[in-house]
């Protein structure tokens, strides 16, 4: 078995919520194909450089997108969120650069999630991690999106829990969403903030967690810089290397 190919337990538990074949011409091995996506995915290499061992590069690349498209990969990464207890909720968000190949097609369009920020074009990944550090929930937007604002994007699709966070997302607006829900918010205000909210340091602590989810997430080449043009497709990387942590 090549190095970051899948081993045959966690085949056992991508391979469920893949579609069955259909009639007709035969379809090439589903965990051929998947081995060669985690290929591209780890290693950064183009889609042309595919090892002769994965199959035609074109049809790994055009099997991933296609599902892509379906929404297939982020069903295998939902169906192994949704294994979580989700006894805490750590938010926080990584900015990433954008590959001149990403964007290189027409700025400012809503598919492709990139944005100007201080390091250039770019696109900043929000996620959710729980007790455990394994994530829950992931979302894009330009790189100059506010975190705050974002937050109840992630947030209202969970059931309420115990919610931790940085001060980029002091807002009493969330801290009352999250208590409205029936959660608990521990996020520090800002330091010019005259009536401070105070955060247990033992709770607080548990952001490390998140933050080394994102280091994680990084050791993916191609996640590290993004190179796909739209926003599905990047999603789609995130939702399969986060599967793949989930898996590990």
């Amino acid at each position: 078995m090549a190095r970051y190919d899948l081993s045959d337990e966690e085949w056992r538990l991508v391979e469920p919520p893949l579609p069955r074949p259909g009639k007709g011409k035969h379809r090439v091995d589903d965990r051929r194909v998947a081995n060669g996506i985690f290929y591209v995915l780890q290693t950064g290499a183009p889609w042309r450089d595919l090892p002769e061992r994965y199959g035609p590069h074109t049809t790994v690349y055009n099997r991933f997108n296609r599902w892509a498209k379906r929404g297939i990969w982020l069903k295998v990464f939902k169906e192994l969120a949704e294994r979580s207890p989700q006894s805490l909720q750590l938010i926080d968000s990584s900015i990433v650069r954008a590959h001149q190949h990403a964007a290189g097609g027409k700025k400012g369009r809503e598919d492709h999630a990139i944005g100007r920020s201080r390091g250039g074009l770019s696109t900043k990944i929000h996620a959710v991690v729980d007790q455990d550090g394994l994530p829950v929930r992931l979302h894009l937007t330009p790189g100059q999106a506010s975190d705050k604002t974002t937050a109840p994007i992630l947030l209202d699709t969970l059931p309420p829990g115990t919610v931790v966070a940085d001060r980029g997302y002091d807002s009493l607006a969330l801290v009352e969403r999250v208590v409205t829900r029936g959660g608990q918010a521990h996020i520090p205000t800002q330091s010019r903030v005259r009536i401070q909210r105070s955060v247990p340091p033992d709770i607080y602590r548990r952001r490390n967690l998140i933050e080394r989810f994102f280091c994680k997430l990084k050791q993916f080449r191609r996640i590290a810089t993004r190179f796909e043009k739209h926003a599905t497709n990047f999603l789609t990387a995130l939702a399969l290397a986060s599967a793949r942590i989930w898996l590990r």
